[in-house]
């Protein structure tokens, strides 16, 4: 496995910590096994990047062995810097036998480690466009799925009354003439341009391509019609709604839950919020409607790899294992109860869902989606040049949304250049 250029030398100092740090040390969390997997297909590594399921799934392995006799290992990671662990693991022979992967700038990155796993069975219950794919192979299962949109009050609030750039702005008129703040987005990052630039990159005919042709400088944003409208929904937003940079992410939901916001623009995590409060309304959630999108942003935070540079024995194992982890009912129980997963295969059953993670579920299995384009920008674009880019159009009160759109040009040729 080739790195970069600029890696190389990062690399070459962080391999010699690594085996600095495996001679004096077996911890397990921190970067190489004190035990790795034997290659003989009795037992099998698990490196993933999710903190939060790491007790969950040490369970798990242990009930897989007690029925099995495949012995699994958990690597532990603080989260933050799997990636960098997880390269450094690979490019030093230490791999493990299952790892997660992010995105598909994360596989490309790391093709040469990964198996196609399309000849499995099980992969056919993958919901329809959830699949990680590079070409022609399968190289992840996702974990899960994950959903954004325009997250409403049923009593103030109807899809049928925001249908398209002409009916949003009609109905955000109609509820700030009732004193009710039409929508809201917030000051992070993500909550603030994140999410919403997904839209018009989703919605291209190929947004990969049109990425690669943005990040190329062969198209502008401020001439594609898409982006000419999303200026347009941005300046319907700044005119109507309150100043995002005055609202953090709590406020927005507790005006929301409190009935002075009839819209906000969240994904499914965002009904965990919701709980503090007595929400006496129903809630829903809907497309955003640039250029009269009718489909939810459904997309996957991480997918199981399989390190395709271990042996036959051991590929087969940790194959064999994520087989059983997506059709036994006890992996499925703990994909569901366990990890809080929003299944993203079509033979898992979730049952009593909050209402925002049914709309995601029901979106997903139904192929009525839009791909989370945001997986495919350049790293730290969206924190580090496209938020300063909607600070200062949210902040300045003369600015219009075709400005905007040009400030963003501006942004991504400085994360690219």
């Amino acid at each position: 496995m080739k790195f970069g250029k600029k890696a190389f030398g990062g690399l070459v100092f962080i391999c010699l910590l690594l085996a600095l740090a495996a001679c004096s040390s077996g911890d397990k969390s921190s970067g190489g096994s004190s035990d790795e997997a034997s290659g003989d297909g009795k037992s099998i590594t698990i490196f993933q990047s999710k903190v939060e399921i790491s007790d969950q799934l040490e369970e798990l392995a242990k009930k897989y062995t007690d029925e099995t006799g495949v012995k699994v290992e958990i690597w532990g990671t603080t989260g933050d810097d799997y990636f960098s662990q997880l390269q450094i693991k690979l490019n030093s022979e230490q791999g493990p036998s299952i790892f997660t992967l992010g995105n598909e700038r994360e596989a490309e990155k790391l093709k040469s480690y990964l198996y196609d796993m399309s000849d499995r069975d099980y992969v056919k219950n993958i919901a329809p466009n959830m699949a990680l794919k590079q070409g022609d192979k399968l190289v992840g299962i996702p974990y899960g799925v994950e959903g954004f949109g325009l997250v409403y009050n049923k009593d103030l609030v109807s899809p049928e009354d925001v249908k398209d750039y002409d009916s949003f702005v009609s109905t955000m008129k109609k509820l700030k003439g009732e004193d009710v703040n039409p929508i809201s987005l917030s000051q992070e990052a993500f909550f603030l341009i994140g999410h919403m630039s997904n839209y018009p990159f989703a919605l291209q005919d190929d947004y990969k391509s049109y990425i690669d042709k943005l990040s190329a400088g062969d198209v502008s944003m401020a001439d594609t019609e898409e982006f000419q409208e999303f200026g347009k929904f941005m300046e319907a937003i700044k005119t109507y709604a309150p100043n995002p940079m005055d609202v953090t992410y709590d406020e927005e939901m507790g005006d929301f839950a409190t009935g002075k916001t009839a819209m906000v623009h969240q994904g499914n995590w965002s009904y965990g919020m919701l709980s503090d409060y007595d929400v006496d309304f129903d809630i829903g959630m809907m497309p955003f409607p640039l250029m009269g999108n009718d489909k939810l942003a459904v997309g996957v935070g991480g997918n199981w790899a399989v390190n395709g540079n271990k042996s036959e024995e051991e590929i087969k194992a940790a194959n064999d294992f994520l087989e059983w982890l997506h059709t036994s009912e006890t992996g499925k129980k703990y994909i569901v109860e366990k990890f809080g997963f929003i299944p993203a295969m079509t033979n898992i059953e979730a049952n009593d869902l909050d209402p925002l993670s049914q709309a995601v579920l029901d979106a997903s299995n139904s192929g009525e989606t839009i791909p989370w384009a945001i997986n495919y920008y350049p790293a730290g674009v969206i924190q580090n040049d496209l938020t300063p880019a909607a600070q200062q159009f949210f902040l300045d009160e003369k600015m219009k949304g075709n400005d905007f759109i040009k400030d963003m040009d501006k942004a991504w040729d400085n994360a690219t250049k």
